[in-house]
């Protein structure tokens, strides 16, 4: 039977430690949080933010704009939190409404106070293995490895999904570390033969039980970053869980496995950044 590696577990450590720094500082650090629209999903991942601010102590405002605003309205606020000295990291919730260029909000953040990791300038600092601001999710699985003490240089690795969110990043992450990455996408032929070469199998595409014990074999890691929810409202994630645990050799569960992780990693990034601004 896999090892199951508790991300739930591990974040509420983060959370201690994180609240332990926090709480000798002059000043408590301060998230702004920009979220366009009302999608359910965007508002319980707010929440969960929230919760683990309070937490640590951290402050936090949330930002809330109807889906019809303008990007002109948002950028000339996003300008005064760049400016302002008392905040120090800046996100918008993602995804944005369609038809809105989310891009072109992204770079009006200050790159010092891009918690997410999304500009470019971040990007491009990834990209060439310089400091930089790592998008959370990507930090989180690399936390959660080294955690459980899982190295991944050496290691062959394959990524199911290719997302600029998460899959990419991923990749950068994991070749900076010196993994040997694949990446798939709906186009790769043979997708079981691809996945069962892995030494780590992760996947992020949004795709309940698209990995089943044809897509592993013994002694893999794999990490499941999909997060859907069902016609009865249960959360699950790409790997079909209850099977693919009897053969390989530590698996995250959904939930509790790279969610809680991408939240403490969002902070760990944000005191980063009050560290270089203060």
């Amino acid at each position: 039977m896999a090892k199951i590696l508790e991300g739930k577990k591990l974040s509420l450590l983060l959370a201690e430690r994180l609240a332990s720094i926090i709480k000798s500082l002059k000043t408590k650090p301060k998230l702004v949080i920009i979220q366009i629209g009302d999608l359910d999903e965007s508002n319980t991942y707010i929440k969960n933010k929230k919760n683990f601010a309070e937490k640590i102590s951290v402050l936090v405002e949330h930002k809330r704009y109807q889906g019809v605003v303008k990007e002109e309205k948002i950028i000339r606020d996003i300008s005064k939190y760049n400016k302002d000295a008392s905040i120090h990291g800046i996100m918008v919730q993602l995804p944005g409404p369609k038809n809105f260029d989310i891009e072109k909000v992204l770079e009006s953040i200050d790159h010092r106070k891009d918690v997410d990791g999304l500009t470019a300038t971040n990007t491009k600092h990834l990209f060439d293995n310089q400091e930089a601001f790592v998008p959370a999710t990507a930090k989180g699985i690399i936390t959660l490895l080294e955690e459980y003490n899982i190295n991944p240089v050496g290691k062959r690795v394959v990524i199911v999904g290719q997302s600029s969110l998460v899959g990419k990043p991923v990749m950068l992450v994991l070749l900076n570390r010196g993994a040997t990455v694949t990446i798939c996408n709906k186009n790769t032929k043979k997708l079981d033969e691809e996945t069962k070469r892995a030494d780590i199998l992760i996947t992020a595409v949004g795709h309940p039980k698209l990995i089943t014990k044809k897509h592993v074999s013994k002694n893999q890691i794999v990490i499941d970053i999909g997060i859907n929810v069902t016609k009865s409202g249960k959360i699950v994630g790409d790997v079909d869980f209850d099977n693919v645990k009897s053969v390989v050799k530590a698996i995250t569960p959904v939930p509790g496995g790279v969610g809680p992780m991408t939240v403490a990693s969002l902070f760990q990034n944000l005191l980063e950044a009050y560290s270089l601004q203060t």
